[in-house]
């Protein structure tokens, strides 16, 4: 009588093929996983900037309150939701910058509100050593990873 069935020596085989492929397929995967979270990165930093020049432009447009001493910048993320009133609408209506603010996606830190995940830079610090002021300049990721390109997240 013929037996069916694997053999000890065909298991053994077809394991170690399956744990070299998994050994191969798990790097390529956090690869891709971080490559996600780069671009989310990305995208939330260009659309922060984005808002901030658009708040920047209304500003000196005369759109929004703004002192003789300002910048003209938000004094805080918070604004670019919350929105601002337009001094040139006769009806008071409130100019929106940003929908919602993006959540920084290399902070790992659910206590944190949204705007809390961003490093702030004032237009008044330098680029090369940037700090919180009366207002914000720009943003940047509190992440001191690396990314896959080599260059610190915070310098993105």
């Amino acid at each position: 009588m013929r037996q069916q069935g694997f053999t000890l020596i065909e298991l053994m085989v077809t394991l170690t093929i399956l744990a070299v492929l998994a050994t191969v397929a798990l790097p390529l995967s956090q690869v891709a996983s971080t490559r996600n979270r780069e671009e989310e990165l990305r995208r939330s930093l260009w659309q922060i900037r984005a808002a901030i020049d658009q708040y920047k432009i209304a500003a000196d447009g005369g759109r929004v309150n703004k002192s003789l001493e300002d910048s003209g910048y938000p004094e805080s993320l918070n604004v670019l939701v919350e929105g601002v009133k337009d001094l040139k609408d006769p009806g008071g209506r409130k100019i929106y910058f940003l929908r919602r603010m993006p959540r920084d996606p290399f902070c790992d830190c659910p206590s944190r509100t949204n705007a809390q995940t961003w490093g702030l830079r004032s237009y008044a610090s330098p680029p090369d050593a940037p700090a919180e002021g009366r207002d914000v300049y720009d943003v940047y990721s509190l992440s001191s990873n690396i990314g896959l390109n080599g260059v610190s997240y915070r310098e993105w």
